[in-house]
């Protein structure tokens, strides 16, 4: 068993910015990520919405960054996932696959994942041509046709990054008009090699022991259109379901939290698109997992002077933070 004064949920842009303010000012911080450095922004080609990048940046690239940042401010990073956090006496239990570890704040920053298209082939072919991560199968896929589920920035991102390997690319989406923002629609739609599909669904992957094709549904028609590969982003889903029962959600799964990133139950905090209310962009993630972090010190301080015979009796709690 560990102890921590803070454990952060998530290595994400926000859990490493939380980590690193927390641990910056003199708490012992612990941060637990189930995938990488970065989270789902290291699958990202080319990061585009975070300022002091003008030409952009990796996220393979930026994900090691925010790593490095949290370390050399004190805070401790692991893999490992989270299967539950459980409160009980003025401090939480995270409990992990490999070890648990006991802290008296927890800042949930464990983010989102893609969501399933739901259709038929789509399990089957996962790995086989079903992808979600252009930078890393695009090259697999050269001078081959492609689909791309989805009409949100992700989806054109990814797109843009696809029509450099593909043969061609096809966008499909359900709406009338993409969602994506206008210059992301603009330069994948002045490229030759790239046809987007309005008011059109996928219905069915296809294929024998790869992917062939797609089952396009317009209307009252469907067509089929031969591919090698389908790249789904459709949106997101909040990875909170090991969350029930201990802080408040919403109805689509999102924390919810005050404007100081304070859950319903105290001494937990979130960060980050888990969180109810955020604008997803990397700009604003880091600002709410800053006040995350300063909200959990400021927990812990007011606890500390409420407790302080506890907490100078206990070798374990290192918060060294001053009012």
């Amino acid at each position: 068993m560990q102890h921590a004064d803070v454990v952060v949920i998530g290595a994400g842009v926000a859990g490493l910015t939380a980590a690193m303010i927390a641990a910056g000012h003199g708490v012992s911080t612990h941060v637990v990520e189930q995938l990488a450095p970065g989270g789902q922004v290291a699958t990202i080609e080319k990061v585009q919405n975070l300022p002091g990048f003008p030409d952009g940046i990796a996220g393979y690239e930026l994900g090691p960054l925010l790593q490095q940042q949290a370390e050399a401010a004190g805070a401790l990073v692991q893999l490992d996932s989270v299967s539950a956090v459980a409160a009980g006496d003025g401090v939480y239990r995270v409990i992990c696959a490999e070890e648990e570890i006991v802290a008296r704040a927890v800042i949930i920053a464990a983010g989102s994942s893609l969501r399933k298209l739901g259709i038929s082939g789509e399990a089957e072919f996962t790995g086989r041509g079903v992808s979600h991560c252009a930078s890393c199968d695009g090259p697999l896929f050269k001078g081959q046709p492609v689909t791309v589920v989805g009409g949100g920035d992700s989806a054109f991102d990814e797109a843009l990054v696809l029509a450099g390997y593909a043969s061609e690319v096809t966008v499909i989406h359900r709406g009338s008009a993409p969602s994506a923002r206008p210059a992301a629609i603009a330069q994948l739609a002045a490229l030759p090699n790239v046809r987007i599909l309005a008011d059109a669904e996928v219905v069915v992957i296809e294929g024998d022991t790869r992917v062939t094709g797609v089952a396009i549904r317009r209307g009252a028609e469907t067509e089929h259109r031969p591919c090698r590969a389908v790249f789904a982003y459709t949106g997101l889903e909040p990875r909170s379901s090991f969350l029930q029962g201990i802080v408040a959600l919403d109805a689509g799964g999102h924390i919810l939290t005050d404007l100081m990133m304070r859950a319903s139950r105290p001494g937990l905090f979130a960060a980050g698109d888990i969180r109810a209310g955020s604008v997803r962009l990397l700009a604003s993630v880091a600002g709410d997992a800053a006040t995350a972090a300063i909200s959990a010190v400021r927990y812990l301080q007011t606890a500390r002077d409420n407790n302080k015979r506890d907490w100078e009796g206990d070798a374990f709690w290192r918060c060294r933070a001053k009012p």
